[in-house]
């Protein structure tokens, strides 16, 4: 195995000078700096990692732990918390809770085994609180992505879920519907609260009545049954005009179950949904969406966590960055001029 005094006996150098490469620490002129490296490439020489981070009390290796891979909202935010941590030279490791607290609580005795110098999370929900402080007890810095946990203070970055919610149902009544339904994520979720409450007052902005035979609340990760939710129309009298998705999946699954049913979207159903499909809405732009910035979160967030690091011995005030939701219209809602 190569060590790093082969390598200094053959560049001629210190082995404290290849080590000083190796982390680049210190004083090095650009010359010897090359000239090392270029010995490492000549040896196929690999740093030993173990050894590396224990010097410099740092693994720079970080950690996305996410709830929903599948979904194109959760995987265009990985591209982002990827591109901030490798401009600032730390490798990703990746996570997927699948909406699990018990899955999301093996992930982070992981996490903690790994060492990692930080950790980005998109929480279950509520019930993650424990998962949370023990991150915090063992002084593992971490950053929250699109849910607040009771509780936890520490760095955020959420979109704007309330009015994101009610410009949708804004834009529905604009194009004449005044039954709207809402199929929406647990309530143990803050953003699945949040979009319920912007989705009353759309209700009580425009003079609707709500019903809560309207309302719908399920998982927000895909479905394999479809049961449920199939007697929750049937059993909607009169049925609604138009449905808010309470994110991408769901606006799928409620697609695919209405189709089933023979019904079209939007002739016979109206349909938009938080978050959109990715590039699936360049091929086919269909869906109306409240879009959020799905990249900022994670390059924002990464950021906000490799300042949190850096500054581990300072004690900075905790940050709160809220991203606005973009609506854009597409070709799910059919404008009415009178109730069906």
């Amino acid at each position: 195995m190569v060590t790093i005094y082969d390598i200094a006996a053959k560049a001629s150098v210190s082995a404290m000078t290849v080590s000083r490469v190796i982390n680049n620490t210190g004083k090095i002129s650009e010359q010897t700096r090359a000239k090392v490296k270029r010995v490492m490439e000549e040896l196929n020489y690999v740093p030993n990692q173990t050894a590396r981070s224990l010097v410099l009390q740092q693994t720079k290796l970080l950690f996305l732990l996410i709830t929903d891979i599948m979904n194109p909202f959760y995987t265009t935010l990985a591209r982002g918390a990827e591109d901030a941590a490798k401009k600032s030279g730390y490798q990703l490791l990746f996570g997927n809770s699948d909406e699990s607290l018990e899955k999301e609580s093996d992930y982070v005795t992981t996490i903690l085994s790994a060492r990692v110098d930080g950790v980005l999370v998109a929480p279950a929900g509520d019930p993650s609180f424990p998962h949370m402080e023990s991150l915090r007890k063992h002084n593992v810095p971490f950053v929250l992505l699109d849910r607040e946990v009771p509780g936890i203070e520490c760095d955020i970055v959420l979109g704007d879920s309330r009015e994101g919610a009610r410009m949708l149902v804004e834009h529905l009544v604009s194009q004449g519907h005044r039954r709207i339904a809402m199929v929406n994520g647990s309530s143990s979720i803050s953003s699945a609260r949040l979009r319920l409450q912007g989705y009353l007052d759309g209700h009580k902005l425009n003079d609707l009545l709500f019903d809560e035979r309207y309302l719908y609340e399920t998982s927000f990760g895909p479905m394999n049954d479809l049961t449920e939710m199939e007697q929750w129309i049937e059993q909607m009298d009169p049925l609604p005009t138009a449905i808010v998705a309470g994110n991408n999946v769901l606006a799928v699954e409620v697609m695919r179950l209405l189709r089933g049913r023979g019904i079209n979207v939007p002739d016979d159903m109206s349909i938009v949904c938080f978050d959109d499909l990715g590039p699936y809405s360049e091929i086919e732009p269909f869906l109306t969406v409240a879009a959020q910035q799905a990249y900022q979160f994670g390059y924002m967030g990464m950021q906000m966590l490799i300042e949190r690091i850096q500054e581990r011995k300072t004690a900075l005030p905790w940050k709160k960055i809220v991203l606005p939701a973009d609506l854009i219209i597409r070709r799910s809602v059919k404008e009415i001029t009178q109730q069906h």
